[in-house]
């Protein structure tokens, strides 16, 4: 049995049946998730049935594909209901919500998960982003004042859910559903991931439920993204990252603290929405530029067309549903879900339409509702406008605009987009830890480095890649989607073709070495390290301590030796906050304080979840800082075959 084989559970069922189990069970919890998980299964329409033993049978009813009761999961042992393998099928299970989001069919869609990150703002908390050249008194270890834990947070019936709020406060209902939240969070750090089972999860989930309940859709997305994360960790998943779960953490941290502290608009993005409006536009003249496969780590799959309207915006239709790799082949050659058009995605990416009745999403996201009527239109050239004009902003203003949107702690409906339109001469293979990318050079000297945007066999964009790595010398007008890095990197998604009469979808369009101005021409070798001001910052100093503690918790930072000689080298690269920020958390990790007959008191869980996410969030905002300065072009040009430019150094970055 499998997580996947399994249909998801609501977030309050299964913290309902792992509240309810005795304490004992509760032991046996996380043993009992890994037994199931051994188990066969079989699907009979909306049931998925379970064989616990021989003898014994669980049963998940998913009415509308999702178990939304307790009621909905029985269990034929003795010891039912009062058994532990109704808690155990629900933790090995997905959570429901939120779900994958499909492309919108109406003027009104559910949110996707949003960003993953937040940022902590409040008196009583350290600052995540303190300014890089401030110094923090290194031997202040003394904790701040964090959030009052929840100790019990009661489940609102839906009839009981608290009313919408006034713009300009959080409700008391709200800070103490924030509160449960941070707790929650803040005892996933305590733990670890090694620490952090059944029962810490079902503890994020009442968490996420509660704050769901009362108007706090982004914190609740956050502890699910959590418990997914957790998850996926335990089960050692392949796609797993801890940098993925500290981004979640902090993410959750982060928002649980400032719904106390914010309000009028900042109080607005930090509550979310619960669904994605769509505004009226009116009508509008869109020219296609290119269509991406859509393959999630969920299962789901499809396509993903960029057009641009006749102002320059940048709009997308899509069609992602469950399937995978094997639906996104399909979905590209099928007719667009958009008024009365026939054209198909790939088809439209080179084309166009006229729209009427349009609606859009803050992320520029089209809406297929009843009232909306399209016709095939001519197309454009990238040379022509429209598009032409995506090109010719400077790649350093690009890449900044594009950071914006991915950075992990931007602001939900911020807007904006992550592609880069650039002009670039390849300049060969390179090869780098993770596997093989391609260098090119932009115009005006910048070297870019363009990795795979998908690495399953199935799509085109690996075997591409490689080839046009064996055309060094050819230029090419390309479309790429950032990558935060100390040096300039995309993935690669379309490109100009080689003999310059077309465009190429890198994902579904498979080009052959007949297409290559020069196929036998010979590789350029390129250098193994890339440059730029963040190439030997000694941040990751700081951002490993930060990464350290997800996986095993507090206790294992506090076994760490003295970061003297870390935190001295942070100093001497020009990051005076990092090095105390790194001392005050080592300090606040190995406390332990001890009552008048020398027994240890409980550890100050708070405190050092603030220190660790002020941490968190000061790595991310130098790292996005250097990332933003590797994209100035320097006074190096590549000369000589592919090396590397040297990037002005921004303040606070290694000299």
């Amino acid at each position: 049995m499998t997580a996947a084989s399994l249909p998801p559970v609501a977030p309050e069922v299964t913290a309902t049946l792992v509240e309810d189990l005795s304490p004992r069970l509760r032991k046996r919890l996380d043993a009992a998730v890994i037994k199931l998980g051994s188990r066969p299964t079989h699907r009979d329409g909306e049931t998925v049935t379970i064989a616990v033993d021989d003898d014994t049978e669980l049963r998940l009813h998913a009415p509308g594909g999702v178990v939304a009761t307790v009621d909905a999961i029985t269990c034929g042992c003795l010891l039912a209901p009062a058994c532990v393998h109704r808690a155990a099928a629900a933790c090995a299970a997905p959570a429901a919500d939120p779900a994958p989001e499909p492309e919108p069919a109406a003027e009104s869609a559910p949110d996707a998960a949003p960003d993953l990150a937040a940022q902590p703002a409040a008196p009583t908390v350290p600052d995540p982003t303190p300014p890089l050249n401030s110094t923090p008194t290194p031997g202040d270890t003394t904790p701040p004042t964090a959030p009052a834990p929840a100790t019990t947070v009661p489940t609102p019936a839906p009839d009981e859910a608290t009313p919408t709020p006034a713009p300009d406060e959080a409700t008391p209902a709200q800070r103490e559903a924030a509160a449960a939240l941070w707790s929650a969070g803040a005892a996933v750090l305590e733990a670890g991931v090694a620490g952090a089972g059944a029962v810490a999860q079902a503890a994020l989930l009442r968490a996420a439920h509660t704050a769901r309940l009362r108007h706090l859709p982004r914190g609740a997305s956050a502890a699910l993204s959590v418990v997914t994360l957790l998850r996926a960790a335990r089960a050692g998943d392949p796609s797993y990252r801890t940098a993925d779960l500290v981004t979640a953490l902090a993410e959750l941290l982060g928002t649980a603290h400032r719904v106390g502290t914010a309000s009028g608009a900042e109080l607005a993005a930090v509550r979310g929405r619960a669904r994605r409006p769509y505004s009226p536009d009116g009508s509008l003249r869109l020219y296609g530029l290119f269509t991406e496969p859509v393959v999630t780590d969920s299962g789901h799959g499809g396509a993903r067309t960029w057009v641009v309207t006749a102002d320059g915006r940048l709009c997308t239709v899509g069609d992602v549903a469950p399937g995978g790799v094997g639906r996104a082949l399909g979905v590209a050659d099928r007719t667009v879900r958009l008024g009365d058009t026939a054209l198909t995605h790939r088809e439209l990416g080179r084309a166009g339409l006229a729209v009427s009745g349009a609606t859009v999403s803050p992320d520029g996201r089209l809406g297929a509702g009843k009232g909306v009527k399209a016709v095939t239109a001519r197309g454009a050239a990238w040379t022509e406008p429209p598009l032409a004009a995506l090109w010719e902003t400077p790649p350093a203003e690009q890449a900044a605009r594009a950071l914006r949107s991915v950075s992990r702690y931007a602001e939900p409906d911020g807007g904006g987009s992550d592609l880069l339109f650039l002009d670039v001469e390849l300049l060969g293979a390179v090869g780098e830890s993770g596997g093989t990318c391609l260098l090119a050079r932009c115009d005006g000297g910048v070297p870019v480095r363009l990795a795979v945007a998908d690495d399953d066999p199935a799509l085109a964009h690996r075997d591409n890649l490689m080839l046009l790595a064996t055309a060094p010398g050819t230029r090419l007008r390309i479309i790429g989607r950032l990558v935060p890095a100390p040096h300039p990197r995309l993935t690669l998604l379309a490109c100009s073709h080689p003999t310059g009469e077309s465009t190429v979808d890198l994902g579904f369009d498979r080009l052959s070495r007949a297409d290559l101005p020069d196929p036998g021409a010979p590789v350029h070798s390129a250098p193994d390290r890339p440059g730029g001001p963040g190439a030997e910052s000694p941040l990751h100093l700081l951002e490993r301590r930060v990464e350290q503690t997800v996986p095993a918790g507090r206790a294992a930072l506090g076994m760490v030796g003295d970061v003297t000689a870390e935190a001295r080298r942070l100093r001497r690269a020009g990051l005076p906050t990092a090095a105390g920020l790194l001392t005050t958390l080592r300090a606040s990790a190995a406390r332990r304080e001890r009552d008048l007959f020398g027994r240890l008191l409980p550890a100050d869980t708070d405190g050092f979840a603030a220190h660790w996410l002020a941490a968190a969030r000061y790595t991310a905002a130098v790292a996005e800082s250097l990332c933003a300065a590797a994209w100035e072009p320097g006074p190096a040009a590549l000369t000589h075959g592919p090396t590397e430019a040297t990037a002005p150094r921004p303040a606070g970055s290694p000299r």
